[in-house]
């Protein structure tokens, strides 16, 4: 089997287009995610049109019973993972603290952090035992400040950044690289989840000037993964030219 890469939350957005980037480059891809119609139709165009082997895993990173059963005992082919997406975050709302919705806060922290977690977990023994491996973090900026009416995603993204540098050192005696990449405004279906639908909101996000797309966000996850083996970019944040941070975008 050709290289093995595994990637959460792949039915869409980033996660959609880093499997698509890694199957044109030959890498057999185990993809995850809770639509299983979307997660079987992108399962099928990548076979068809890359000829690369997929393995399909439908369930919801919240809940790692779900997590469990289908990572802690892979198919002795699929084991051999070479890369570990961690990809799977949403946010939702962008309220006041006082204003916001508390499912809101459980859904933001059980997906981002304790999935994260949950499937980390779960993977990492499959690097241990070959005593090589990569895991890519999929965070944000809002991890490296914060903006007013993003609290708890603010939070959640801070401890994607936390966790990532403690892996990192901590995977270090297993040679196990981890690398955390914070993209900044990103054209994908992130807007429209936060704002639950609302499109023209969504739209506003984005006017004035050209964001991110999956595509770029795939390409420097497919470089930070292809990188020599004596070589590992920890901690990478990127924006597009019209954005400087968080709360800085130049709109004309």
């Amino acid at each position: 089997m050709q290289k093995i890469i595994l990637i959460t939350g792949a039915t869409s957005g980033f996660g959609k287009a880093i499997a698509e980037k890694f199957a044109a480059e030959a890498w057999s891809c185990i993809i995850t995610g809770r639509r299983k119609d979307r997660l079987d139709q992108l399962a099928q165009e990548l076979k068809q049109k890359f000829s690369v082997q997929v393995l399909p895993l439908n369930f919801d990173v919240r809940k790692n019973e779900e997590v469990t059963a289908n990572l802690s005992s892979l198919p002795a082919a699929w084991q051999n993972i070479d890369v570990l997406v961690n990809n799977a975050g949403l946010a939702l709302g962008r309220n006041n603290f006082n204003d916001c919705d508390l499912d809101d806060w459980d859904t933001m922290i059980d997906t981002n952090v304790k999935g994260l977690l949950y499937v980390t977990k779960a993977v990492v023994p499959y690097l241990i035992n070959r005593n090589q491996g990569h895991i890519i973090n999929m965070g944000s900026i809002a991890g490296k400040d914060v903006y007013p009416m993003g609290n708890v995603y603010n939070a959640t993204k801070h401890a994607v950044n936390s966790l990532s540098q403690s892996l990192r050192m901590e995977l270090l005696q297993h040679r196990i690289k981890v690398t955390a990449i914070h993209p900044g405004a990103a054209d994908t279906e992130f807007s429209n989840v936060r704002f639950k639908g609302d499109q023209l909101k969504s739209d506003e996000v984005y006017e004035g000037y050209e964001p991110l797309h999956a595509k770029d966000i795939a390409d420097i996850t497919y470089y930070c993964a292809t990188l020599p083996a004596h070589v590992c970019i920890n901690d990478l944040v990127v924006t597009c030219t019209a954005q400087a941070n968080s709360f800085l975008t130049f709109k004309g």
